[in-house]
């Protein structure tokens, strides 16, 4: 097992003697590395943000509509009563997919494995620590070669004269 994998991402995958009618998007999923499947995954979960939210507000910019105040008949009256209600069901629905999806999130931050998280972070430390002290020599030896330069200049300035 020399590629050791950067997640622990379960994939869905049927077995090989089984014939689910794959298709050829989840076999591209399934041949994608950990970061593509997890980048892949929250494009997921943001279009779903995205669409209930719009959900949300175009119910409200609806129901604002719908309370306009004016000569009306009964059966307007009755139309609108009735088109505020599936808008206001939608915007629940809505909503609770919104809990939904936020509760799924937590249980995913909750059940992720820390210790790789924590492990990746300390890698990434050190690596910016020794690019950090590489850096900081690069420095002093510029910094000692000006110097030296600069000396050097003087010394020869004060000899000419």
């Amino acid at each position: 097992m020399s590629d050791v994998p950067q997640t622990d991402v379960s994939r869905p995958s049927a077995l090989p003697t089984a014939n689910l009618q794959r298709t050829a998007t989840s076999q591209s999923l399934v041949d994608q590395n950990s970061e593509e499947y997890l980048d892949a995954i929250e494009e997921d979960w943001n279009k779903r943000v995205d669409m209930e939210v719009e959900t949300l507000v175009d119910g409200m910019v609806d129901l604002v509509t719908l309370a306009s105040i004016g000569d009306k008949d009964k059966f307007r009256i009755a139309q609108e009563s009735f088109q505020a209600s599936s808008r206001a069901e939608s915007m629940i629905r809505a909503a609770n997919s919104l809990l939904s999806i936020t509760h799924s999130m937590k249980l995913l931050l909750l059940l992720s494995d820390e210790a790789q998280i924590a492990h990746r972070r300390d890698v990434e430390l050190q690596n910016v620590q020794k690019d950090r002290d590489e850096i900081k020599e690069e420095v002093a030896n510029l910094l000692t070669d000006l110097l030296h330069e600069s000396h050097s200049q003087s010394i020869a300035s004060r000899q000419r004269s």
